[in-house]
């Protein structure tokens, strides 16, 4: 596909111009769900957990939206919300997006952005250029 059609699509679902977002923040590009729970199975029992891997990110993300939220003044979101996340992966190796969406969803929940991502009613992710991170975007939903 063309960058033109790759330009078409994503002007079909463009935020309005008018919407400004209630809260913004890059974040480092984010742990594979392979890579950021774990499990242990002992005897009969099974045990998920978030990996060493997995708790870093998540404390990297925590120290940055708390930076971000008091610049912002930033206060959880109660309501639906919409989410714009702009992917900048770490290089050019074939990538599915949907692979980073449930660690940085978590994350960003465990850092108090939201009440629960099931809070999200319009979710849009795009690939962008290399550089290793994500720029995460939030707005209210309208009702």
């Amino acid at each position: 596909m063309t960058a033109r059609h790759n330009n078409f699509w994503r002007s079909l679902v463009q935020t309005p111009t008018d919407s400004i977002p209630i809260f913004e923040v890059t974040l480092p590009w984010p742990p594979t769900i392979n890579t950021y729970w774990r499990h242990k199975v002992v005897g009969r029992l099974a045990t998920v957990y978030v990996s060493a891997e997995g708790k870093a990110y998540r404390q990297a993300v925590n120290d940055l939206v708390l930076e971000a939220a008091m610049v912002q003044r930033y206060l959880k979101a109660a309501g639906p919300l919409r989410v714009e996340i702009e992917a900048f992966p770490p290089d050019k190796r074939k990538r599915d997006l949907d692979n980073i969406l449930k660690s940085l969803l978590d994350s960003l929940t465990h850092a108090g952005v939201w009440e629960d991502d099931s809070q999200i009613e319009d979710l849009r992710i795009y690939k962008a250029t290399v550089a290793g991170m994500v720029k995460v975007r939030i707005y209210e939903q309208a009702a």
